[in-house]
Parts: structure tokens; sequence; C-alpha cells
């Protein structure tokens, strides 16, 4: 198997003139995406990247980002995307286990850059900015392009090689460096299309950071590899969204759950007209269920996907039972082999909550110069998600939490997930996260951390029991309440339940 910057290449013979990106208002075609790489990858090449170097990018979404991780992979560079959202002590860190040597940055950011480049604590070589640079001696993204030549490339890159070392979020200690071969990358991307119509007619919209495994591949690489037009935002606003989604034209797209939620609540969105998006997939956390029926109520399906950054797709909804299936992530994908095992280590019986362990040509081929954490994550083969689910007599999966966020009270197991799904359903309920913190009766109670809607409607424990009086067990209700202006998040935007407990 060939490389995946061999997909540019195609592309540009085959769809040589129709639009790939669109940033800024600003449209690049397949042609000029091709060219503008291949720049990109031979300038690379004149400063010593070779096979294996790493080359660290900390970029907001737009099409350098995109153009980077294409030039990496057609000179078997290995890329690597960091959170933009991250401290510079995080970053840091990032470089430092990862040993890039060329920093691609966005001139936002040019203070983290400086600091950086005078402290002299991280092995990079050469610093490329996007926009003005401000560190000295730092090269211009535009003018190192235009300095290049775009003659195609003459790397032979394997399938099996590394080109991504993608970083997860960190939640529970430092984050580690998932290596990415091209092949699991291709079989991403065939994933996805075999479980969902995606039409090289297709426009989609890229609003969530691309730094993610969820917004690279699941529309946005599947769109280019199919030849379709990927709308790409840098910041996200729900209202802006709504209104391109119309004057775009959009006809699928990917957010995460809040970014959903967000868009749900907007007075705008009672008017928005979403004739042509056919579908929206969601995933990075278990999307509120009041959301999804909102949503289908103006005739967009919602599709619940679950990966995680070492392996994406697990799991995907099928569109035919995005309305059937509410609150599943679906059937395993089409290469995909799932099993959910019991604390005793059994197969669970079908309702019944375990581990879920994947087998697949797209999970990763393990952490980078992390052995004995790659040789825990894997059990003959399989590997660990760390995250709970059940099936149900059809075979659908529903993900009911992380394993580490299990509360035990009173010797009984509740999920969060369970608990958080009937609160949203509460009308002056915004956000909400539950977690369990330590009680000497029950082991662990029960608390409910909500942001409220309308600050001027008191709410209370007993409120919240009444509400769900009926729809939860007596021993899932929450036991504690905390109101909070906003939710304590990561730079990945996954709630910390951590720091919540």
């Amino acid at each position: 198997m060939r490389g995946i910057g061999h997909w540019v290449v195609k592309r540009a013979q085959l769809s040589n003139s129709k639009e790939a990106l669109v940033f800024n208002n600003h449209c690049i075609t397949y042609g000029q995406l091709n060219n503008r790489i291949n720049r990109l990858a031979n300038g690379l090449t004149q400063l010593g990247v070779q096979k294996g170097t790493r080359v660290a990018v900390f970029l907001m979404n737009g099409n350098e980002i995109l153009e980077a991780m294409f030039a990496c992979a057609k000179i078997g560079a290995i890329f690597v995307p960091i959170n933009f959202r991250l401290s510079i002590e995080e970053v840091e860190y990032i470089l430092n286990d990862s040993g890039a040597t060329i920093f691609i940055y966005q001139s936002d950011y040019a203070q983290l850059a400086s600091e950086m480049y005078i402290n002299k604590r991280v092995p990079i070589l050469c610093w490329i900015s996007v926009g003005n640079p401000i560190v000295k001696g730092d090269i211009q993204y535009e003018n190192f392009l235009m300095m290049h030549t775009d003659i195609e490339p003459e790397v032979d890159v394997d399938g099996e090689e590394v080109h991504m070392i993608m970083y997860t979020s960190g939640t529970t200690g430092r984050p580690k460096g998932a290596m990415l071969t091209h092949a699991n990358t291709f079989w991403n991307i065939i994933q996805i299309l075999i479980a969902q119509p995606v039409l090289e007619t297709d426009t989609t919209l890229t609003v969530a950071p691309l730094f993610h495994s969820g917004a690279m591949t699941i529309l946005t690489l599947s769109l280019l590899y199919k030849g379709g037009t990927v709308v790409i935002y840098n910041r996200f606003d729900p209202v802006q969204v709504l209104q391109t989604i119309v004057q775009k034209k959009i006809t699928c797209m990917f957010m995460v759950p809040s970014m959903w939620l967000a868009v749900t609540q907007t007075t705008y969105f009672d008017k928005c007209n979403f004739e042509l998006l056919r579908f929206g997939i969601s995933a990075g956390a278990p999307c509120p269920l009041t959301v999804i029926k909102l949503l289908l109520k103006k005739g967009v399906p919602i599709i619940q996907a679950f990966g995680l950054s070492e392996v994406a797709p697990v799991a995907i909804l099928s569109l035919q039972d995005a309305g059937r299936k509410i609150g599943s992530v679906g059937k395993p994908a089409f290469y995909v082999d799932v099993r959910i095992v019991n604390e005793s280590g059994q197969e669970a019986c079908v309702g019944e909550v375990g581990e879920l362990m994947v087998k697949a040509p797209n999970v990763m081929i393990g952490y980078w110069k992390k052995t004995q954490e790659t040789q825990e994550t894997f059990q003959e083969g399989w590997f660990l998600t760390g995250d709970c689910a059940r099936r149900d007599k059809e075979g659908y999966i529903y993900i009911v939490g992380r394993k580490k966020d299990v509360i035990i009270t009173g010797g009984e197991n509740v999920y969060p997930v369970e608990v958080e799904q009937v609160l949203y359903r509460h009308p002056n309920i915004k956000e909400v996260a539950v977690v369990g913190v330590p009680n000497k009766k029950w082991g662990e109670a029960i608390k409910a951390v909500i942001v409220l809607k309308e600050l001027s409607q008191c709410i209370s424990i007993d409120g919240i029991k009444a509400f769900c009086e009926g729809k939860l067990a007596r021993y899932k209700m929450p036991k504690i309440l905390e109101v909070v202006s906003a939710l304590p998040r990561n730079a990945a935007g996954k709630v910390l339940k951590s720091s919540l407990r």
C-alpha cells in the first residue's frame, strides 16, 4: 500500500479544477492544493527533513494544517499536530517527547513561540510562521512555499510507515503519542465511506479543531478522498455555523456534542432551513438525546460515532438507524471486531456492561517511546479502550462512560452518562456532568454539577430528585447538586471530571 500523500496526486488528476478547500472565502482547487503541498514538501526536504523526521504544527483550522499533513506524508516525515489551546509547558512536553525539529505555528500564538525560542528548551531547529513572523529568523509560510518548486517529490512511502503521532488529551496524566501509520488512516477513511453515504458532490463544514482525529478523519479526509469540497472555519460561532449551512449549501458535517448543543440553543436555530443538510455526525462524547431529537424534528438525522485517537472509528450508526436507535453509536465498523468483556473477563451478555475491546486495521501500532504503556493497552492483540459499553439484542453498541468514571454507590455501579442524559431533559439545565464523590455510608455519592439556562430560576436537589422520579432508579439519582457558571474542560474541550470530584 502506498502512503496517503498519493491521495492528493490522484485527486489532482481526477478533479483538477474542482474546489477542494474553501477557507476565508478563498477557494483552492485540487490541482492547486497538490501544487502547494509539493512546494511545502520540497521546502521541508531542503531544510533536511527526511523519512521519520517529526514536523510539529501548532495551527488553527485552515488549509495550512492539511497541506502540512499531506506534505509530510509525501516525503515520509511524521506529522505531529498539537492542540493550540495547550499551555507553553504542555507544548514543550510534546515537542521534547516527539523530538520534532520543525515547528509550523500560527502567528496568533507568536508569544508562545517566542518564549520557547528564547528559553531554548525544545529541539526545534526551524520555525515557520503562518501569518506575520515575530520570532527573529522565522520563515513566513507563504514565502516559503513560493521559494520552492511544485514538482512531485520522488520519495517511496510505504503504507506501514508512521505518518502521524496524535497525542491523547491526557486527562489522567501526561499525554501519550498514538502512532498512526498511513495504512491506519487509509482504513479509517474506508470504514467511514462504507458506513456513510459520503458523495463526491458533498460539501462539508469543518469547524471542530483539526488537531483531533474526529475533525480530521470523519468527514474532512473522507471528502478529500472522495473528491468533495471542505469549507473550513478556524473559530466556532453557532450562529455563523447555521448561516453557513444555508449559504454554502452544506450537505453533511461533523461536530462534537458541545457544538451541536450550542447550535440548538441559539434563537436562529428555529428559523434555519436545513433542506440540503442530509446528515450530521457527532463523536467525542455522548451527545445529549434532547439535541438529537431537536435536530431530527428539523429533518437532520444525527449519526453518533465512537472512536479514540488510537482507533477511529470503532463504531458508527447508519443513516437508516439514526432515528430508530437514538443514543447508540451503531454497530462495529465493517473491518472492526469488537468484544465487550465483563469484570469476570467473560464476554458480556446482552444488556450487560463491560469494557470495550477492539481489533482492527485502523488501530494504532503503539504509543511513541512508551513500550510499557503500549503493552498494557493490548491484550492478546485486542486494544483495550478503557470505555464501558453494552450491546442490545440487535447488536447495537451503547457507550456508558469511561471505566475510571464509573460510580460505585452502595455496591451498585452507576454510569454517569445514563444520569446525564436524563438531566439534560430538564428544561432549565444547559449543561451537566455527573461524578462520584467519597461518602462514608455509600462509598460514593452521586453529584450533579450543572450549568443553568436561566439563572433567575432556582433549582434544588429535591427538585432534581422529583424530576428524576420514574426516569431513574432511586440509587442512581443525584444526592448532591452544585450549580456553576461553566464546566471545567481541558484543552481538548473534554469535561475535567477529576476536577469536579
